[in-house]
């Protein structure tokens, strides 16, 4: 996710509270109470999907760079396997 598509996705969530906010205050009655519910909870379980999307791809993140880095490993190791064995001279036939 980019950096500024995330930003605009937490700051439409932080919208959606402060309308419902505003809503809680600036609307009387059972519509505003329902208006004020309805966007906070949007707002905030939308906040709380978020969170949950960058932890799931930091971890994808990190995944990739130790598959990365196990691979340079196991690279790094066949070569040394192949410098440490002497080359072995064919058998006669008997």
């Amino acid at each position: 996710m980019a950096p500024r598509s995330r930003l605009v996705a937490f700051s439409s969530a932080g919208a959606l509270v402060l309308a419902g906010a505003l809503c809680a205050a600036l609307v009387g009655g059972l519509t505003g109470e329902l208006l004020a519910l309805v966007l906070i909870s949007v707002g905030l379980g939308g906040a709380l999907l978020l969170v949950f999307l960058e932890i799931g791809l930091g971890e994808e993140r990190d995944l990739e760079r130790e598959a990365e880095q196990r691979r340079v490993r196991e690279r790094q190791h066949v070569v040394e396997r192949r410098r440490q064995w002497p080359p072995r001279w064919p058998r006669r036939p008997d």
